[in-house]
C-alpha cells in the first residue's frame, strides 16, 4: 500500500520519523499527512491515508482519527490557493464577518467551495493563533493580519 508514496513523499516522511523515539514512529502522522496532502495537490484520498497508515504501521482508523480532526487536512481537491479564514471570536470583534461577505462576494463562493476556475478555495477555521493581528486569513503558508477589503483586494491581486 505505501507504494502510492513516491520517492520523495516516503524521504520526507521519513525526515518526520527521526523527530521521534524510534519505537514512536506513529507520532510523525500528521507530519506524514501533511506531504501526502501537499503531493497530492493539496488533499486526501482514502488510499493515500491507508498509504500513510501502512508506512507508519499503525492502524488505518488512527490516521483517519487524525485527518477527520485537524481542519488542515482536505478530503476534497481544493483550488490552487486555499483561503482560511478566521472567524473565531477575536477576528469577529474586530471584522471577520466584514472580510468574510468581501471574499464571498468578490469570489462568487461559500466556506467550503471553490470558484469555477479552480483558483480560490474559501475556507472557516475556528482559530490561526494571529488573534492580535485580527481579523487575518491564511492562504498557503502565509499569514495576512490586519485585513481590511481593500487590503484583501491588494493580496488576491497578487495570486491572480
Amino acid at each position: 500500500m505505501s507504494s502510492l508514496l513516491s520517492e520523495e513523499s516516503r524521504a520526507a516522511i521519513d525526515k518526520w520519523i527521526t523527530k521521534y523515539p524510534s519505537e514512536q514512529k506513529q507520532s510523525a502522522v500528521m507530519g506524514a499527512l501533511t506531504v501526502v496532502q501537499d503531493a497530492n495537490g493539496g488533499w486526501l484520498t482514502t488510499e493515500l491515508m491507508d498509504a500513510v497508515a501502512d508506512y507508519l504501521e499503525m492502524a488505518p482508523i488512527a490516521v483517519y482519527e487524525v485527518a477527520t480532526f485537524y481542519s488542515m487536512y482536505e478530503h476534497k481537491p481544493v483550488g490552487q490557493h486555499k483561503i482560511c479564514t478566521c472567524t473565531n471570536v477575536s477576528c469577529m470583534l474586530r471584522g471577520s464577518d466584514e472580510i468574510v461577505a468581501h471574499l464571498k462576494n468578490k469570489l462568487g463562493i461559500g466556506f467550503g467551495e471553490t470558484t469555477p476556475d479552480n483558483k480560490f478555495t474559501l475556507k472557516e477555521v475556528e482559530c490561526l493563533g494571529a488573534c492580535a493581528g485580527a481579523p487575518m486569513m491564511q492562504i498557503g503558508q502565509d499569514y495576512h493580519e490586519n485585513l481590511t477589503p481593500e487590503k484583501v483586494d491588494e493580496i488576491l491581486a497578487k495570486l491572480e
